[in-house]
C-alpha cells in the first residue's frame, strides 16, 4: 500500500523493506489465506485490512514498553498522533542506536523498520498509527483509527 498505488513485485517489496524475497513470499501467501489481499490482482482487501489492524494486530502483535532507550519515536510520540495529543511524559521509541530521542522501548513489527523509514514518510506514519493500535489507550487509540481510516479511505 505505501509503494504509493504501484502495481506491486515481491522483490520491490523485499528491497524497500530489506528483507529476503522469500520472506516476502510467505507473508503474502499467509495474508491471502487471511483473506487480506487478492494475489492475482495483486490488491489488498482495504476493509479487511482495516479489520485485521484494528481488533487484530494487537493480539498478533502483542507489545508490552521496554526499557528507556535512545531510538525513532513512534505510536503516539510520533506524527500524526502528536499532532492531536500532547505528550504527558510518555515517550516510545523504536531501540535504534542513531535515533535522536530516549523513550520507553517499543519492538517495532520488524527489526529492519527503524532503518527504512527514513526513506518513507507515510510509511513511518502508518507504521505510527499501527504502534499507537498496538500500544494505546482509549483516546489515543480513538485518534490512530481515525488516522488509519483518512489513510486507508483513498488506498
Amino acid at each position: 500500500m505505501s509503494i504509493h498505488n504501484q502495481q506491486w513485485r515481491n522483490i520491490d517489496i523485499a528491497n524497500a523493506l530489506q528483507v529476503s524475497p522469500s520472506e516476502v513470499s510467505e507473508a503474502l501467501n499467509r495474508c491471502r489465506i487471511a483473506g487480506l489481499i487478492d494475489s492475482k490482482k495483486r490488491s489488498v482487501h482495504i476493509n479487511s485490512f482495516k479489520e485485521f489492524l484494528i481488533y487484530g494486530l494487537k493480539y498478533v502483535f502483542p507489545v508490552e514498553p521496554g526499557a528507556v532507550v535512545k531510538g525513532i519515536p513512534t505510536a503516539h510520540s510520533a506524527s500524526p498522533i502528536n499532532e492531536h495529543i500532547a505528550s504527558g511524559g510518555d515517550v516510545y521509541v523504536w531501540p535504534y542506536a542513531k535515533g535522536t530521542q530516549r523513550g520507553q522501548s517499543i519492538e517495532p513489527l520488524y527489526k529492519t523498520l527503524p532503518a527504512i523509514i527514513q526513506e518513507d514518510k507515510l510509511f513511518y506514519e502508518l507504521l505510527a498509527i499501527i504502534d499507537t493500535i498496538r500500544v494505546g489507550r482509549a483516546r489515543e487509540l480513538k485518534i490512530a483509527i481515525e488516522e488509519l481510516e483518512k489513510r486507508l479511505e483513498y488506498a
